[in-house]
């Protein structure tokens, strides 16, 4: 890397580290406008039940995405006028005009989590707050609306508690093989105009679906292809937030390594130095023995805004660092640090972590027209399988945490009516 390459990536660095401390520290009204930051209530929740409930499908026969509950959320947004109640109603299709801004300019956001039935019976969150901070600071970067994510939470939990049958029970015999109800909420813009500006009119909604175990007859390892080419996101883009925008452009480079290379999925390369950045859509960590001879357990940084901050990469950090058994470092990590450990046997795993698997094992990388043999799944009591045991524990309510937040029972359904 020359000495003035290296010099534009430290300033952008600095400016994306300076946008991210604008959207902790401002006040959003000076940013936009008043109206962009008013809030719904889930006070003013108005509920319409359907009235031709579907039928709910076999756990064994989930296909991720595929299954949807019976109703949805939404909510309504004009510069105008602000937010609208929100209204929790039979899943249907959208009607827009075919100059909606969505449609041509990608002003769109999305969430990603779940709700789990416990071993207890009881429905539980996992770590929502945590969602909404990424869903709000996204809806910043994309010029659309702000609301309160406490508010928020609140109404998902009422349409979780609507539509509680939809939950799947836990796999009596294994947390991390049971099925879950997959919450997607997103926001986008509705402005029936072309022209690239922001859009005037959003809206908020949230559907829901159950969906199966990532693997249901135990863990398949996934083989990836790293080639610097490709490249995910750049400094001073949108790498760091949900927005669909990242992903489509992603589904090609997918698509060659599946058919191509056989690969299940891609590693992510940034920089001339071939930093490792993401597995498909998933976060990385590897474990391993570092240069200075410390065990350590590490994900690159997401201080350059290139990678998404996942809520299951975090808890995994927590986790770990609370066993305080090896150093757990978040910092760049690159090819080089990979090729040079697996020579030296220093590499013990190398996993990805994300919402839909919580991990996922990789024992192969293509990497220079060569493959990579990764010892992952050779490893004795891997560190991959405490952190998924320890969190789908948490998850499903074997082990008590401040992570899990508690969906109330509507015990009586005939008390629902149209205005709530």
């Amino acid at each position: 890397m020359t000495q003035y390459s290296s010099a534009v990536n430290i300033k952008l660095n600095n400016m994306a580290l300076r946008f991210a401390s604008l959207v902790k520290k401002l006040r959003p009204v000076q940013v936009t406008g008043i109206s962009r930051y008013s809030s719904f209530k889930a006070s003013n929740l108005e509920i319409e039940l359907t009235k031709n409930p579907k039928e709910i499908p076999n756990a064994d026969d989930l296909v991720f995405g595929q299954n949807f509950s019976d109703h949805m959320l939404e909510i309504d947004w004009t510069e105008s006028e602000g937010w609208t109640r929100p209204k929790i109603s039979e899943i249907r299709n959208f009607s827009m005009h075919p100059a909606t801004k969505v449609l041509h300019y990608a002003i769109e956001l999305f969430e990603g989590m779940k709700a789990y039935r416990g071993y207890d019976n009881v429905i539980r969150l996992f770590r929502p707050d945590k969602n909404m901070e990424r869903m709000k600071t996204t809806a910043l970067r994309s010029n659309l609306p702000d609301f309160d994510g406490e508010e928020l939470i609140e109404c998902i939990k009422k349409l979780i508690a609507i539509d509680s049958d939809w939950v799947p029970k836990p796999n009596p015999s294994s947390c991390s093989q049971s099925s879950t109800l997959y919450i997607r909420p997103t926001m986008i813009g509705t402005d029936p105009h072309l022209g690239v500006s922001k859009s005037t009119s959003a809206k908020l909604f949230v559907i829901a679906g159950p969906v199966g175990p990532y693997y249901k007859t135990g863990f398949k390892p996934i083989s990836l292809l790293a080639d610097p080419q490709f490249v995910r996101a750049t400094i001073g883009g949108t790498g760091g937030y949900k927005m669909g925008c990242n992903y489509a452009p992603t589904i090609y480079i997918q698509n060659l390594a599946n058919k191509k290379h056989n690969c299940q999925q891609v590693l992510w390369l940034y920089g001339k130095d071939e930093q490792m950045t993401e597995v498909g859509t998933m976060n990385i960590f590897m474990m391993w023995t570092n240069e200075k001879g410390v065990r350590e357990l590490v994900t690159p940084p997401l201080s350059q805004g290139i990678i998404l901050p996942g809520v299951t990469r975090l808890s995994l950090l927590e986790l770990a660092k609370q066993w305080g058994e090896f150093n757990v470092s978040e910092r760049i990590i690159t090819m080089k640090d990979l090729v040079n450990g697996l020579k030296d046997n220093r590499v013990e795993e190398v996993f990805g972590a994300g919402t839909a698997c919580i991990v996922s094992p990789v024992d192969r990388v293509l990497y220079q027209n060569k493959w990579l043999e990764v010892p992952t799944m050779e490893v004795e009591n891997p560190t991959y399988g405490r952190l998924l045991k320890n969190l789908t524990d948490i998850q499903f309510g074997k082990a008590k945490s401040p992570w899990m937040i508690e969906v109330p029972e509507i015990s009586d359904r005939t008390k629902l009516h149209a205005s709530q």
